[in-house]
């Protein structure tokens, strides 16, 4: 069957097949990590579903929501070659209409880390999720372990709101030298590329150490090295459900996440620690 693009509700009803259905949310600009998340999808659902919408709520006013790279023809391509049932395209008009005035408020957690950089994004960000959950119905929803923070809230807002959707992180998809895969890493010009590669390099020298305060030394030597042209806003180890910083001996999974500006593009990503005792 060939691919369906879906408009709105009434689209996803008659383009919804027998059993279970996996939806992968994206703004689309498909890369090798979006194509990661759908293979992961088909595994586990009868129908894929891959939305395509950049979300304006998720973006403040001095950040890049009319330059984020729109390639939606390309991005058909991509769910053809990896095949996807349906992809769900909704408009701005569709999904916020103009007299709109409930959202999703994303508590402390959504204040902290990511969310004191960007404040009020991941009530953009769960209101969007929750209302794709909505429309689409899925069983089960496949986000990207390089937003550990929204992996973190969409499972807390599942949570709390008692939403019968399975959740599933998917591995960071990376570069041959390390840089993760984002549709912002086309805003960089080779000279900041080289630069941007500062931040994997910094979570793998965190990674080698084993007491929280190592971790953290390790890799901010590693970013400041690469100050000024590399500004960061944070570098934390945090617990991943919560993302709160870890004690010095904490032992359990945790999250090295970092986040930094390079030229006028904004980067992030993150590493799985388990910390044992020394």
């Amino acid at each position: 069957m060939d691919l369906i693009v879906a408009r709105n509700r009434t689209d996803l009803v008659k383009a919804r097949g027998q059993g279970s259905v996996a939806l992968v949310p994206t703004m689309g600009a498909l890369h090798e990590g979006h194509r990661s998340l759908i293979r992961e999808a088909r595994t586990r659902a009868d129908q894929v579903v891959v939305s395509i919408f950049v979300n304006p709520l998720q973006f403040s006013p001095n950040e890049d929501f009319s330059r984020y790279p729109r390639t939606f023809d390309a991005d058909l391509e991509a769910c053809r070659d990896e095949g996807v049932d349906v992809v769900f395209a909704p408009t701005a008009d569709d999904m916020y209409p103009p007299d709109r005035q409930v959202s999703v408020q994303s508590g402390e957690m959504g204040t902290i880390v990511e969310g004191a950089v960007r404040p009020g994004h991941f009530d953009g960000v769960l209101t969007v999720v929750l209302k794709l959950f909505n429309l689409v119905q899925p069983d089960v929803a496949i986000f990207g372990q390089k937003d550990a923070q929204q992996l973190a809230m969409i499972r807390r807002m599942v949570a709390d709101l008692d939403l019968p959707i399975d959740i599933v992180g998917a591995p960071t998809v990376r570069e041959p030298d390390g840089l993760a895969l984002s549709s912002r890493n086309r805003y960089l010009s080779a000279d900041e590329r080289q630069v941007a590669l500062a931040l994997s390099t910094a979570l793998r020298a965190g990674a080698a150490e084993s007491v929280p305060s190592k971790i953290r030394a390790a890799a901010l030597s590693v970013l400041e090295a690469a100050a000024p042209r590399l500004a960061l806003d944070y570098l934390v180890l945090v617990d991943p459900a919560t993302f709160t910083e870890v004690y010095e001996l904490f032992q359990g999974e945790a999250v090295l996440a970092v986040a930094a500006k390079v030229g006028t593009t904004r980067l992030i990503d993150n590493v799985v620690l388990t910390l044992r005792p020394a």
